[in-house]
């Protein structure tokens, strides 16, 4: 089993409302569960948001939370509700609906990674879903609302920037021929997830750095962004997609050349992000 459902770095001085999270860096994949795939170690971490975690780490140095996952998205998805539940995957489970994430193998216990390669043999008990659910699912999402509700007791309200990396290819089918390419999608479920003072601000710290932004399209936030938005009460999410490309080779799963600048840039954007909570500029409510 992976050593922890969670890291959390906290700063020195909780200046910000903004908690960064990265729900799909965890890379601790014990070989208890990889001696129950039929995937090999390079082959399973296709569906993993690779160095995202070490993007997005410097927060706590402009007085921001972060916390990232501790296990795999190949083995429990924490971007999924904990029902999500995949009856062709787990035992005793009954279909309830159509539900197209459950439907393409990639409930909470995902039965598939990157372009639907299966991850298992057969499937899995009932017991062993409740057991990834109880160890990493529940503590994870338990510990995010904890520093949540600690930033909104502390300044008002509360800013989540769920930290998620995209296929170069996820563009292929939207992006315009002759058109630029975006390099970071924002998801703020067209609206429903945080104030649009929110997420413009967001969107002009990646475009001041550089980055071309768009909104969702084709990611406009999953699970996360869907359970935790809630502009009304002062606690906005906002799911932000950095196009794998531009800081890694996909093939190898490696650093690529412009790693560290990418790195760079982007601290430059999570510093800028991080100014939203620190009462130099109010957030209006809506």
């Amino acid at each position: 089993m992976p050593s922890t459902a969670y890291d959390v770095i906290k700063p020195a001085r909780d200046l910000s409302c903004v908690v960064f999270a990265s729900p799909h860096s965890g890379r601790d994949y014990p070989w208890t569960f990889l001696r129950t795939s039929v995937l090999d170690e390079h082959a399973i971490r296709s569906s993993e948001d690779a160095f995202v975690d070490q993007l997005f780490e410097c927060a706590p140095q402009f007085g921001a939370a972060f916390i990232k996952a501790g296990a795999p998205r190949a083995f429990v998805d924490l971007n999924r509700a904990k029902d999500e539940l995949d009856p062709a995957l787990i035992e005793g489970v009954r279909r309830r609906g159509h539900n197209p994430r459950i439907a393409s193998g990639l409930g909470v216990i995902p039965r598939v990674v990157a372009n639907g390669r299966a991850i298992y043999r057969g499937k899995l008990s009932a017991e062993e879903a409740r057991r990834r659910i109880e160890t990493y699912w529940q503590p994870y999402h338990a510990k995010l609302q904890s520093l949540l509700d600690d930033a909104h007791r502390r300044h008002g309200q509360a800013v989540l920037i769920d930290c998620h990396s995209m296929p170069h290819e996820a563009m292929d089918g939207v992006v315009r021929t002759g058109a630029t390419r975006p390099d970071i999608v924002l998801g703020d479920r067209f609206g429903a997830a945080a104030s649009g003072d929110v997420v413009d601000r967001v969107e002009a710290a990646f475009a001041s750095a550089g980055f071309v932004v768009t909104r969702n399209t084709p990611f406009a936030g999953a699970y996360i962004t869907q359970a935790y938005g809630r502009p009304g009460r002062a606690q906005h999410a906002v799911q932000v997609e950095v196009d794998r490309s531009l800081y890694m080779n996909e093939t190898l799963i490696r650093p690529n050349g412009d790693f560290e600048r990418v790195r760079d840039a982007l601290r430059e954007v999570v510093a800028e992000i991080a100014l939203i909570g620190q009462g130099r500029v109010p957030l209006a409510a809506e």
